[in-house]
């Protein structure tokens, strides 16, 4: 592997600590820990005894910004080398600023904390779309840097309705995520379960708590699409990358259920968060590989 495929996949490695830390900050309650100020946090470069969620997000942006300055030399080193990388690793830059920029929204508009209003609804969805886009172009810049071509025909069509059926599913559960971190519940199993699930379908419920039932239905569908398709192309093709990827779709889908189980505890929605990740790596590394 060439030295721009180790930085670039250890680059992805490091995107998706981001995309964990960035859960962390919601998670926790920080994404007001830098008040309304964008770059700045309180109104300066460097807080001045900063609190605890202060701390979080302030360390959260530093992360964010050296992802930029990593994607950045990334660029820079596949034009210097002529690497059939570089349209992607052009890419994966366009995605880190935009990502900066619905941060900034986030931050600007105040979408953060405590706020549960359709708009930051919308716009968290957005930013899961553009993150997922981000990684995709962060693992074909991996991928294309040893030299590796893209599928096509049937098989190609087919990766792209698993791709468009895990973004659905990526963009449905940062909305669910929301909602459990804004609404909490209690655990419930058999009986108590399904009378909860009836009850927050109710009409006099927040709309985040009433569209918790969408995302287990999605999921649900997406699993059956992945691992029927990446089983067809396992017998195919000499590759790992579609066993992980039926394996990490089978640990979602248990850890899935412990999320309704268990009310979607922080530690497993970070773990479920990795997981999500993890299964888009392997189904972009099948379509490019």
């Amino acid at each position: 592997m060439s030295g721009l495929g180790r930085v670039s996949w250890a680059f992805c490695g490091y995107l998706i600590f981001v995309i964990l830390f960035g859960a962390w900050v919601r998670i926790s309650g920080s994404g007001a820990g830098c008040g309304n100020h964008w770059p700045t946090c309180q109104g300066v470069v460097i807080p001045v005894e900063p609190g605890i969620k202060t701390m979080i997000e302030f360390t959260h942006r530093l992360t964010s910004g050296l992802s930029g300055l990593w994607g950045l030399g990334i660029v820079l080193w596949a034009w210097r080398s002529r690497s059939a990388a570089l349209r992607w690793a052009l890419g994966m830059f366009f995605f880190l600023l935009v990502e900066g920029l619905i941060g900034a929204v986030l931050v600007k508009k105040e979408l953060v904390d405590n706020d549960a209003s359709l708009s930051r609804a919308v716009v968290i969805s957005l930013h899961l779309v553009n993150t997922m886009l981000l990684m995709l172009c962060a693992v074909a810049t991996a991928v294309r840097a040893t030299g590796a071509g893209g599928r096509t025909g049937v098989a190609g069509r087919l990766i792209y309705a698993v791709m468009a059926a895990l973004v659905m599913t990526n963009a449905t559960g940062a909305v669910t995520a929301l909602g459990d971190t804004l609404f909490p519940s209690q655990p419930a199993l058999g009986p108590e379960l399904i009378a909860k699930v009836k009850e927050e379908l109710s009409a006099s419920q927040h709309f985040l708590v009433r569209l918790r039932i969408v995302h287990p239905v999605v999921a649900a569908l997406t699993a059956a699409i992945v691992i029927g398709v990446m089983g067809w192309l396992g017998r195919r093709m000499k590759t790992g990358w579609t066993t992980a990827a039926v394996a990490l779709v089978g640990l979602q889908a248990v850890m899935g259920l412990a999320n309704i189980w268990l009310a979607a505890p922080e530690w497993l929605q970070l773990a479920h968060l990795l997981g999500a990740q993890l299964v888009w790596v392997c189904v972009v590394a099948v379509w490019l590989e």
